[in-house]
């Protein structure tokens, strides 16, 4: 079973800033669709941010100008640097990868286990 591998979650003061960090299989990593999701208690699960294998990104507009998305394709890992941090940020992060399989035609996803980032005001 693959499975991603997450680091940097923690606790941070409202304004400050963590890195969270997703390795993943280099064979699945190349190809992927990176992709970081969160999700507050009783509520579920959002897109934080995506970057392609070719990395063009997207945000939710929540985390815009807050919030950086990137890859390192040497280290088969992507990244997501959060900054202005605020309690709003709270939940568990999750990475995932998105792998095209047939030419595409398939999609086949991979879940991290989940950070838990908490932001105390």
């Amino acid at each position: 079973q693959v499975q991603l591998a997450e680091s940097g979650g923690g606790l941070v003061q409202a304004g400050g800033s963590l890195r969270l960090s997703c390795r993943a299989p280099g064979n699945i990593f190349r190809l992927a669709v990176m992709g970081w999701y969160r999700q507050a208690p009783g509520k579920e699960r959002d897109l934080v941010a995506t970057i392609t294998n070719r990395g063009i990104t997207d945000y939710a507009d929540s985390v815009t100008g807050r919030f950086t998305i990137s890859r390192d394709n040497a280290e088969n890992t992507a990244h997501l640097q959060m900054n202005s941090l605020q309690s709003e940020d709270t939940a568990v992060y999750y990475c995932k990868a998105v792998v095209p399989l047939n030419g595409g035609s398939l999609l086949q996803d991979y879940w991290g286990q989940g950070t838990q980032v908490t932001v105390s005001s």
